[in-house]
């Protein structure tokens, strides 16, 4: 007895496709029931899928992809001899980095990370060392690889010189030392003999 259907496979599941349950997204076939968005694994349809490195979305995890990645373009889905290659960008967009956050020590993912000078935080973690007040990449201070707000350095810095130098030396013309940049001596001037040593 003849058999009626296709020898086509379905490019999630990899089992034959009859063409009463079978998608085609591109040319390249699906079950219904595999016709899945590769994040959350919702139901699709033709008219509410987005195809991104030949992955499958929703419109919401399609959004979200573009609005953290700045794209917005669909690019076909993969032809059938891509299908063994390693994972995409967009997989591991979804499953995670491999950066750790300087403060806490756990994975940050690219919506609350915040770089500084080639650490990466969790914005909730960028925090003033001496005060713990929530701190911006352009409202900080660092010395040695700890980070403080502008004000707490000041307090703690700026008594012991850091910033003393720093406004004089604008001043290129001027080459003579003030009182403070003058070392003392580190020798006490010798004290006249006493007048005792001349008597005996």
């Amino acid at each position: 007895m003849a058999s009626f259907g296709t020898t086509q496979k379905c490019k999630a599941c990899d089992k034959t496709v009859h063409f009463a349950e079978m998608m085609s997204v591109d040319g390249i076939p699906y079950h219904k029931a595999c016709f899945k968005c590769n994040h959350c694994s919702g139901r699709l349809s033709m008219s509410t899928y987005s195809a991104v490195e030949g992955q499958l979305f929703c419109r919401s995890h399609y959004e979200q992809l573009c609005r953290e990645n700045g794209s917005s373009n669909k690019s076909p889905a993969a032809k059938q001899g891509e299908q063994k290659t390693p994972p995409s960008k967009v997989s591991s967009f979804f499953s995670g980095t491999q950066e750790k956050c300087a403060a806490c020590k756990k994975t940050v993912y690219p919506l609350e990370k915040i770089t500084v000078e080639g650490d990466f935080y969790h914005k909730q973690c960028f925090k003033c060392a001496h005060g713990g007040c929530l701190i911006t990449p352009s409202s900080y201070a660092a010395l040695d690889g700890t980070v403080y707000c502008k004000p707490h350095f000041a307090q703690l810095f700026k008594e012991k010189g850091s910033y003393s130098n720093i406004s004089k030396k604008k001043n290129a013309g001027d080459t003579t030392p003030t009182d403070s940049e003058t070392e003392p001596d580190p020798k006490p001037e010798p004290e006249p003999e006493s007048t005792e040593e001349l008597t005996n």
